[in-house]
């Protein structure tokens, strides 16, 4: 289930500071499972009841990168949205996101770069209002100048 707000495109000449954008999202079995077949990561701790239960996560876990994909899709359909270019990303995991936890993705413009196109922007997953992942971006936003 995804709850999107309005996508589009927002050129550098449009963003501001303070500006965000979320989308919310049901982790499935399903996504746990097609990432897993995508990226090659297969680590039973996401895949393996039984085993998952003996780590110190007590049961099986999402892909961190899983959940780091969302500030991605914020990014790419939102906040800047379609035609940006993503040229960094720090992460941070800060507790795990479980089969079946809704995920709150948001970013949030913390500096631009007219000249240069490029905006800052911090990044967080939440679930239940707690922080599971936070980060910043830098991307190269879209213009709408054509000269």
């Amino acid at each position: 289930m995804l709850d999107n707000m309005p996508r589009g495109t927002i050129t550098i000449e449009e963003i501001e500071m303070g500006m965000t954008r979320s989308l919310r999202k049901v982790v499935t079995d399903e996504d746990i499972e097609m990432f897993a077949q995508v990226s090659t990561d297969r680590n039973p701790v996401h895949l393996d009841d039984a085993y998952a239960q003996d780590t110190i996560f007590e049961g099986r876990i999402a892909h961190g990168m899983l959940t780091a994909g969302l500030i991605s899709a914020v990014i790419g359909e939102q906040l800047p949205g379609h035609g940006t270019v993503y040229m960094g990303q720090t992460l941070k995991f800060l507790a795990p996101v479980r089969p079946g936890d809704m995920v709150l993705a948001e970013v949030e413009v913390v500096g631009i770069d007219h000249s240069k196109r490029r905006v800052q922007l911090d990044c967080r997953c939440l679930v239940n209002g707690k922080k599971v992942l936070i980060g910043e971006a830098t991307v190269l936003a879209p213009s709408g100048k054509f000269d």
